[in-house]
């Protein structure tokens, strides 16, 4: 039977955070889900990084299919989860499903895959104390929200603590990816 990967987005994820995965989990063979607050065909964005800006910059990206939504998840079902970023994180972590979704994970000791804008998605958790004492990366302009929640912010491009893989952004995915199979087929 295949390994189940989830993927939750939405609107605005980076569009390289999200497909690239997507098509990883597939070609090892894993029956992979997105879902999204709502079941529809999302917007992605391209986050690119310019010599001159101090930041990224965004511009539309691809689309791609929601195939389920966030209410009619059973995380139990998943052997792994994804967390893309892109500006996706800043809104999702608002729907009322995902915590307990999320949370699941870190209470079975799951594969967890957080990269760039994603561990904005863990301050929504109730139980906090999940995070306390772990180590993970983010995008930088993310540090005070790893703080916030409890962990400690780790400065490399890719961090794996226990069930938690954590990546800083997409040019990180090819190691990221390497290292959340590597933990789904343990």
């Amino acid at each position: 039977m295949a390994k189940k990967i989830l993927i939750v987005t939405g609107d605005a994820v980076e569009a390289l955070e999200v497909y690239y995965p997507y098509y990883r989990c597939l070609e090892e063979g894993y029956d992979v889900t997105i879902a999204a607050p709502t079941k529809k065909v999302l917007n992605t964005v391209i986050h690119d990084f310019i010599d001159t800006w101090e930041t990224y910059t965004e511009k539309p990206g691809y689309l791609i299919e929601a195939h389920t939504t966030f209410a009619e998840i059973n995380p139990s079902d998943y052997d792994g989860l994804l967390v893309p970023g892109g500006r996706a994180p800043e809104y999702i972590r608002l729907n009322e499903y995902l915590p307990g979704i999320v949370s699941h994970f870190f209470e079975t000791n799951k594969p967890i895959g957080l990269i760039c804008h994603a561990s904005m998605v863990l301050a929504a958790l109730k139980d906090r104390d999940v995070l306390k004492g772990r180590e993970m990366t983010a995008y930088i302009a993310c540090k005070p929200d790893v703080e916030s929640i409890g962990a400690t912010y780790i400065s490399e491009t890719l961090h794996v603590d226990g069930n938690l893989v954590s990546g800083h952004a997409w040019p990180d995915l090819p190691g990221f990816m390497r290292e959340f199979v590597k933990q789904v087929n343990a």
